[in-house]
């Protein structure tokens, strides 16, 4: 399995709320870097953490979120996957909807995700949340 295929089948995982092959695909101390201002983000470490702090709180708190990959490379020395998307989402609240472009960056050893870096406009997603 090439490190690509494993970032793909992560993003397969959070789609499908299979949050075992997630959890598998991940160190058991992944560091996940959320943009502070982004919904739930921060720090967070473990797969259990990511899962509860970020995966089911969008769950309870979006219609519906999603992020559109549009592209997808490998670094030259082959440890990091970069993807390219929009995160596309509708808040259950508000009912505002968001579109925002962001760049996830994963670092893989041995394997296993062991860091997810996030960078993207949080003020567009923020201002789905106000009403």
């Amino acid at each position: 399995m090439t490190n690509i295929d494993i970032i793909k089948n992560l993003y397969n995982a959070f789609r499908d709320k299979n949050y075992s092959a997630f959890s598998a695909l991940c160190s058991d101390d992944i560091e996940w870097i959320q943009n502070r201002g982004f919904p739930n983000g921060g720090h967070h470490r473990g797969a259990d953490a990511v899962i509860k702090n970020v995966f089911q709180q969008f769950e309870d708190d979006w219609n519906y979120f999603k992020f559109d990959i549009e592209e997808m490379f490998e670094s030259a020395e082959g440890s990091r996957v970069t993807v390219i998307g929009t995160y596309i989402g509708e808040h259950q609240q508000t009912r505002k909807t968001v579109e925002a472009v962001a760049a996830h960056i994963y670092d893989i050893e041995d394997l296993k995700v062991k860091r997810f870096r996030q960078f993207t406009d949080t003020a567009l997603i923020a201002a789905a949340l106000r009403d």
